[in-house]
């Protein structure tokens, strides 16, 4: 995977090829691209420097629907290839979707866990509220 240059917004060719990051032109730079896009880049810098854990906060809030589908599909790849993976979303299907394990937290607790199949939206609102 590529990487970016000091000082430098827009990524080294490789990046944007394979997070699929798309711009007008080769010389865009991340202010200039859309919400999805801008995504992409955040993960492709976080991802730089190699980590065996990444920690997603809300990663596709604010991104159109396109855009959402690919981020889900980075962060099922990254976990595929075996990094360790926490996703912290308020949107719960995103979390039924890309979760092998649900934990509910309230005032900072974990207070509950689930399975993707047997959680229901009804029942991690409960356990966040209850």
């Amino acid at each position: 995977m590529g990487g970016w240059q000091q000082g430098d917004a827009r990524p080294r060719r490789g990046v944007d090829e394979t997070l699929n990051i798309r711009a007008i032109n080769q010389n865009a730079r991340v202010v200039e691209l859309s919400g999805g896009n801008q995504q992409k880049v955040v993960i492709g810098k976080g991802l730089v420097q190699r980590p065996r854990i990444v920690i997603f906060d809300e990663p596709t809030r604010g991104v159109d629907v396109g855009a959402i589908a690919e981020i889900h599909q980075i962060i099922n790849r990254l976990a595929d290839e075996g990094l360790a993976v926490v996703v912290i979303s308020s949107y719960l299907p995103e979390i039924r979707n890309l979760s092998d394990r649900i934990l509910v937290c309230r005032q900072g607790r974990i207070v509950e866990e689930f399975s993707p199949s047997e959680a229901t939206e009804e029942k991690i609102m409960y356990a966040a509220v209850h």
